[in-house]
């Protein structure tokens, strides 16, 4: 069992858009790095919000998705400093996007992707329909 449920990870995805958002005063980046901020922190509130777990509202990309996503963001924050160029001229900024990849990492290997769609399985049938799995409404 892992030990981050699908309810704790939106917990850590809405403090992440807190964090980005406040990374540019925190870590005083300016420029390009805070509106790179201000878009991740935006962004990443937008996929929480659309995300099938109990902190989504609209709850339209399913759960694991939005971990497979979370996967390949980890790995392109790792490399960016390297991939646009930045990793000798701005050392905050590139320490910053490699320590939120490598927490992206750990974060998606340690939570319960399946947990979410456990529970929605439990009430309703593949299809989707609304039926319980007994077929009564």
């Amino acid at each position: 069992m892992k030990p981050i449920s699908p309810t704790m990870h939106g917990v850590l995805d809405y403090a992440t858009c807190a964090f980005f958002a406040l990374a540019p005063t925190l870590f005083n980046l300016q420029g390009t790095y805070a509106t790179v901020c201000y878009v991740l922190a935006g962004g990443y509130l937008v996929i929480s919000l659309l995300t099938n777990m109990p902190l989504g509202v609209a709850r339209v990309i399913p759960f694991p998705v939005h971990g497979k996503l979370e996967l390949v963001s980890g790995l392109v924050f790792i490399a960016s400093p390297w991939l646009f160029g930045f990793a000798n001229d701005n050392e905050t900024a590139r320490n910053l996007f490699v320590a939120a990849g490598l927490v992206f990492l750990v974060v998606y290997f340690l939570t319960d992707w399946a947990g979410s769609t456990r529970s929605a399985n439990d009430s309703q049938t593949i299809s989707g329909t609304g039926t319980s799995r007994h077929g009564v409404a």
